[in-house]
């Protein structure tokens, strides 16, 4: 599978403890390293996943992207990078479906998509379906690049990660690679990808509140890259 690539996969956890162990034990054999950025887990989240082979790293700044800018750090040289979440939600053994159109020329980043490949009933709530395919619309409207889904399962070359820059440390981590992937011409590709029910409860769309901060967040991220490329392309013409 890997045709003489790097692959490293970095998963954001925070309280996983009854997750993060499956999680890892599902990665591929081929996969060369797995960073846990553990973002201030008060269970054994990280003597879980050092038990089961991975490399744990600490950020105790609460924040999805945070934590995988975090993992990022500690992950030794790649070629792809792919994350994906500690609760046992995607299906690891499925990663092959997310590297090969990378290792095959096909594309910059992979996403995997939920919508795509049919998740298990329950486990993504009307909130999140409603919110993946509004900001998925506006991408495409906006930028012209269409996607089905804002899913955590994706693969992505070092290289484009690295010329993407990203920044956001909390619920805009997902959409700012897909927003800065469209923005700079990237090849991206989606594939199915199962869903199940995760173990345990979400941070983020488990509450309210959680839900509410994420769904501002993301749309905030697409305004803001819309108006930026908007006020700079006046600038130019001025």
């Amino acid at each position: 599978m890997r045709n003489g690539s790097r692959i490293g996969v970095v998963i954001p956890a925070l309280n996983e403890e009854g997750a993060i162990g499956r999680v890892i034990s599902a990665i591929p054999d081929w996969v060369d390293c797995i960073v846990v950025a553990d973002n201030g887990s008060r269970d054994g989240t990280g003597d879980v996943a050092r038990e089961a082979g991975a490399r744990v790293v600490q950020e105790d700044e609460k924040g999805y992207g945070a934590a995988c800018l975090a993992g990022l750090l500690a992950l030794p040289s790649s070629d792809i990078v792919v994350f994906l979440d500690g609760d046992y939600s995607d299906h690891p053994e499925d990663m092959g479906q997310l590297v090969e159109p990378i290792l095959l020329g096909g594309a910059d980043l992979v996403i995997g998509s939920r919508v795509l490949g049919g998740a298990e009933r329950g486990s993504l709530t009307p909130q999140q379906v409603f919110g993946n395919w509004l900001a998925t619309r506006l991408i495409l409207l906006i930028w012209g690049t269409n996607f089905t889904d804002l899913g955590p399962f994706r693969a992505i070359r070092w290289d484009a990660l690295r010329e993407l820059e990203m920044e956001d440390r909390n619920f805009g981590w997902t959409v700012e690679m897909q927003v800065k992937a469209a923005k700079a011409g990237l090849k991206c590709v989606e594939v199915p990808v199962r869903y199940r029910k995760r173990i345990g409860v979400s941070k983020v769309s488990g509450t309210l509140s959680g839900t509410v901060k994420a769904g501002t967040k993301i749309l905030s991220v697409i305004g803001w890259h819309a108006f930026s490329g908007s006020a700079a392309h006046s600038a130019r013409a001025d």
